[in-house]
């Protein structure tokens, strides 16, 4: 069975035996359509619980347009034009909108970032392109979980929010999209911690709504301040735009999702001794961090004292200070331990991370150096094949007859039981 897996901006391939291939996990083919544009203009034609875009908005508003950083695949710059139409068709001028990048704990953009971000007709036009700033910030309330209601004044202060997205299972947010471009993308350091705290706590776990903490947190912000109009989008593994949302912050968000479920939440008969997997590529994969997600869906996979061969470049390190910290200084007990007692944002990140090795082994192809991954406790391999062949003498080794699951899209593909799909 030859496989191929995404890897930065390129491809990496490898074969397993007949014999030990279990399975490759893919989403479902998304249902027959409108795709790209075309789709989101439907969305934005027929909004849910709301009424149209450009019905809302009055000449003279000042209109906060919040919309994702590079670490997410939302084709912010092929919506945002059809968003500005709509706000044109309002009597929004352009000199009135700001287009807000949510960086939450994330670095800074370049002026290149930014313009591929939007795109050259929105960055080259009077419309003010912005990274968010977490230092920044206007405390609203406390969230019923303790969590400060802290947002960008940019955002905070403006007449009218707009929050574009894309929707795909997160690992304790339950899924990304609504609200969550505000809380954690506008907010402040603080507010993140104590909202990404709740990670922890029951039900905080990907492809999870009801009874949710973090997200709790991320819908409640509503109480605080206005989410006055959203655009979600669902992607298919092209990066494609196969499904798209517009409307109510809420109501909107869960329309998305339920499409999502139906395309990646996909039955899982069994669990497999060898999971290779890759979280699909950039910019999934652009960091240790970002990439961290498509191992926490591919965990759900693999049966206790298996091995993940997990194929990610990380081509920009660790993502974060913190987290590079912890992962290169402490045990995974350790880990464990800390962020349960005295919980840390970016810790969070490798305490999730250290779960996974206490199950499991991590068999690693990246372009990280092999001391560093080493000292995470990982096995360095600089090719896919190698790290293919490792796996199976050392599960043959313990008498087992392994079966490899292949996961192309881990960051976006949950394994599910059958009464959870």
């Amino acid at each position: 069975m030859k496989v191929e897996l995404n890897y930065a901006k390129e491809t990496m391939s490898c074969t397993v035996p007949d014999e030990n291939y279990l399975g490759t996990l893919l989403p479902e083919a998304p249902a027959a359509g409108l795709r790209g544009e075309a789709e989101v203009l439907r969305a934005l034609e027929h909004p849910v619980g709301s009424r149209r875009l450009r019905e809302l908005v009055r000449p003279g508003q000042k209109i906060a347009l919040v919309t994702s950083d590079i670490t997410r695949p939302v084709p912010s710059s092929r919506i945002l034009p059809l968003v500005m139409e709509e706000l044109r068709a309002g009597g929004v001028q352009d000199e009135d909108v700001t287009v807000v990048l949510a960086l939450g704990s994330h670095r800074p953009h370049s002026s290149e970032e930014k313009r591929r971000l939007t795109g050259e007709q929105i960055y080259d036009s009077p419309v003010c392109v912005v990274d968010s700033d977490a230092s920044d910030c206007v405390r609203l309330g406390v969230c019923r979980n303790g969590t400060p209601v802290d947002i960008f004044r940019r955002v905070a202060e403006a007449d009218f929010r707009i929050c574009i997205g894309n929707v795909e299972f997160h690992y304790f947010a339950g899924y990304s999209g609504g609200c969550k471009a505000l809380m954690p993308g506008v907010s402040s350091r603080e507010a993140i911690q104590a909202n990404h705290s709740n990670m922890t706590r029951p039900g905080a776990h990907a492809g999870n709504l009801d009874g949710n903490p973090v997200r709790q947190d991320i819908d409640q912000i509503t109480e605080f301040i206005s989410v006055d109009f959203i655009v979600n989008v669902v992607l298919d593994d092209h990066k494609e735009i196969v499904r798209a949302e517009a409307g109510h912050s809420i109501e909107a968000h869960r329309e998305a999702c339920a499409y999502l479920d139906r395309m990646y939440k996909i039955p899982l008969r069994e669990k497999a001794d060898i999971v290779l997997f890759s979280p699909g590529g950039y910019p999934k994969d652009i960091n240790l961090y970002q990439a961290q997600k498509g191992l926490d869906n591919a965990g759900h996979a693999v049966k206790d004292g298996g091995i993940l061969i997990w194929c990610a470049s990380a081509r920009e390190g660790f993502g974060e200070k913190t987290f590079e910290d912890w992962m290169l200084h402490k045990t995974p007990d350790e880990m464990i331990g800390e962020i349960r007692s005295h919980f840390k944002l970016g810790g969070h990140k490798a305490a999730a991370i250290a779960m996974v090795l206490k199950r499991a082994e991590i068999y690693f192809v990246s372009d990280l150096e092999k001391t560093l991954v080493e000292q995470m406790g990982m096995r360095h391999f600089d090719s896919l094949q190698q790290a293919v062949d490792e796996a199976l003498r050392a599960q043959r080794v313990k008498g087992i007859r392994p079966k490899v699951l292949v996961m192309p899209l881990a960051g976006s593909t949950l394994p599910a039981a059958e009464t959870d799909r």
